[in-house]
């Protein structure tokens, strides 16, 4: 029987080759939620009714259950506008999304955070909330996904982008201890890893890493 994955945030860099993976696989049954008003491919849904009603927004989406979660929903400061704009995204929004999944039967819950989450500063003070609060959901199995700085071709390319790609995968080789977890890896990489660890059983709570995702995606890149 196929597994029945919810898939958050497919418009994304990383989303939306998860995407791409899981939709030519004949033992996933992939729902891909995208935001009202997208011409993108998936099933559209009001994040802000999410948040009031998880479960009542995706159990029409999602009739016959959720089997694994993942979100790979994020934004920056820059691009939401503000603070609290940002937190709506990549917490409010993902926790509607984990509410959700979990009401529906969903057993794990795969969420990409950052490098460094719980760390100094909003962004990563953002994202070590947001993991804390779904592993507060009580998922059997939650993989916290944590890549360094992302290189791939985005929708929206701008020059200051491509030259911190530039600069982030010349750095990386060369940066030691921990801090080769903050190094570049390549979108395919991180999405690669995520596909292969959804039929992966290994209950409790799992941080993945830059070598970790490495190594799980077989590439070494």
């Amino acid at each position: 029987m196929p597994q029945r994955v919810l898939l958050a945030g497919s418009t994304g860099l990383v989303g939306g080759l998860v995407a791409a993976r899981l939709a030519g696989d004949d033992n996933i049954d992939l729902v891909s939620l995208i935001r009202r008003g997208s011409s993108a491919p998936g099933r559209a849904i009001d994040y802000e009714d999410l948040c009031e009603t998880p479960e009542r927004v995706l159990r029409p989406i999602a009739a016959e259950g959720v089997d694994v979660a993942i979100s790979c929903l994020g934004t920056t400061i820059r691009t939401a506008g503000s603070q609290p704009a940002m937190f709506r995204v990549d917490h409010d929004y993902v926790l509607a999304v984990a509410k959700g999944a979990k009401a529906l039967g969903a057993r794990k819950f795969i969420l990409v955070t950052s490098a460094g989450a719980g760390g100094p500063g909003f962004y990563l003070q953002t994202k070590g909330k947001i993991e804390q609060a779904v592993i507060g959901l009580g998922f059997e199995q939650v993989d916290l996904i944590r890549p360094g700085f992302l290189i791939g071709n985005r929708n929206e390319r701008r020059m200051w982008e491509a030259i911190g790609q530039s600069i982030f995968a010349a750095l990386t080789p060369v940066l030691p201890g921990q801090l080769s977890r903050y190094g570049a890896i390549p979108a395919e990489t991180v999405a690669d890893a995520i596909a292969k660890r959804i039929a992966d059983v290994n209950p409790d709570v799992t941080i993945i890493d830059n070598d970790g995702l490495r190594r799980l995606s077989g590439s070494g890149r």
